[in-house]
């Protein structure tokens, strides 16, 4: 559509579904966007066929299988009534699949012009409820593929590979020369995703170059990209600065985990969606040198921290990464204190239903860090297991879709017994 001036403005995530009337296909794949255009409707129409019939569609069936269908559901404030379109899409009030992605971008406004007082939203409130509906998020090319909604979901584990000397838990401990090792000893333990980090972001660590940490991310990511045991695993770069970012791409990263939501880097966005990756938003306040100087929430946590956070994948949109490419995590440990912490690890459930947040996956990071040990008086962040554990519970129990942690072995049987109990296997 953006290559033949049909501006695409926003996305809905993608929702994954039973197929609807003919049950003898494939599950579906739905999405609705906002587009800009020039053309009449009927115009817009013969544009939407053309692109189908370029994409490899071949009509035998109505509502049969096919690779790919677009329609016009809505067009302004306008009513179309005509042989080849109906708008308001006739279909909308009874397809779940239509309806959800469509909350997601106009959830305020009228189904139909003609009857003002029900909005888009209110068809959405009276639908039963369906465990076989879920937004996805895909994270590579041959990796699983997030759907937060979806009840038996197995917990994602993100195992944490620092090379960084100043990593305040295990700081030049991986290098280039053991990294095959450690990588085949994290998959092997179950981690999906390896996150490669070249910036400390504990409280208080100076910054090195972008050329510096540049030097210690994309040698790693390549060597992982060459391991067979490893096609199928994610490879996620902890990094804020955009440079860094689309270097880690070009040599075979899948996510860009960002813990400043793109905050100290005015290009990050922008680059992510001109590359088409997905990307994580964290949140964050100040820097990682200042913010443990900004956990002021007179607000409320979890309402301020929804907002912020909304604010976040307003800019992602804007700048345009697709929402079915966004994860989010609340951020542990950046700008909140101890207390603040565990509020978000028992408030988690409240965090991912707030109103424009709901169908996003989350990712929660407590691995070993500094509130751990004030609560349970490990002050080696080494001894900080057990306590993990059971924050790493708490997240699975909360609805987190990812962890991320130091200890990757020890934390998939956490995370297995923590989907067992809430995940109804």
């Amino acid at each position: 559509m953006d290559r033949r001036g049909i501006r695409v403005k926003r996305t809905s995530s993608l929702w994954e579904t039973e197929p609807m009337y003919i049950r003898d296909q494939g599950r579906f794949v739905n999405g609705a966007c906002e587009v800009e255009t020039d053309l009449a409707p009927l115009e817009l129409l013969d544009q939407l066929q053309s692109i189908e019939k370029d994409m490899g569609r071949t009509k035998i069936i109505d509502k049969g299988p096919r690779n790919i269908d677009l329609d016009v559901l809505l067009y302004g404030d306008e009513t179309v009534n005509h042989d080849r379109l109906t708008i308001p899409h006739i279909g909308i009030p009874e397809r779940s699949f239509v309806l959800l992605p469509l909350s997601e971008l106009v959830p305020s406004r009228p189904l139909d012009p003609r009857k003002p007082w029900k909005l888009i939203q209110d068809y959405v409130n009276s639908l039963p409820k369906d465990e076989n509906i879920s937004s996805m998020t895909p994270l590579g090319t041959s990796a699983r593929t997030l759907t937060p909604l979806a009840p038996d979901r197995q917990t994602q584990i993100m195992a944490i590979l620092n090379l960084t000397p100043d990593s305040f838990s295990d700081g030049g401990r991986n290098n280039l020369d053991n990294l095959r090792d450690t990588v085949l000893h994290y998959i092997q333990n179950g981690a999906t995703i390896i996150d490669v980090g070249g910036q400390s972001t504990a409280p208080g660590q100076t910054e090195v170059s972008p050329e510096e940490e540049a030097s210690r991310v994309l040698p790693a990511i390549e060597i992982i990209r060459s391991m067979p045991e490893a096609r199928g695993i994610a490879v996620s770069v902890d990094t804020y600065r955009s440079v860094v970012a689309e270097m880690a791409i070009g040599r075979g990263a899948d996510i860009v985990n960002d813990v400043s939501a793109g905050l100290l880097d005015e290009k990050m966005l922008s680059t992510v969606a001109r590359l088409g990756k997905t990307i994580c938003l964290t949140h964050m306040r100040g820097t990682p040198q200042t913010m443990m100087d900004l956990t002021d929430y007179r607000d409320g946590l979890i309402p301020t921290i929804a907002s912020e956070l909304g604010k976040r994948v307003a800019a992602a949109e804007e700048a345009g990464i697709r929402r079915w490419r966004i994860i989010l995590d609340p951020g542990i440990g950046f700008a909140k204190t101890t207390a603040q912490n565990l509020e978000l690890l028992r408030q988690l459930p409240e965090l991912r239903n707030w109103t424009g947040l709901t169908a996003f996956p989350w990712l929660v990071g407590p691995s070993r860090k500094k509130f751990i040990g004030q609560v349970t008086g490990a002050k080696a962040p080494s001894e900080r297991i057990w306590g993990t554990a059971v924050t790493v519970a708490a997240a699975v129990q909360g609805g987190a879709d990812v962890v991320r942690v130091h200890d990757a072995a020890e934390m998939i049987k956490v995370t297995t017994m923590a989907d067992a109990i809430w995940r109804c296997f």
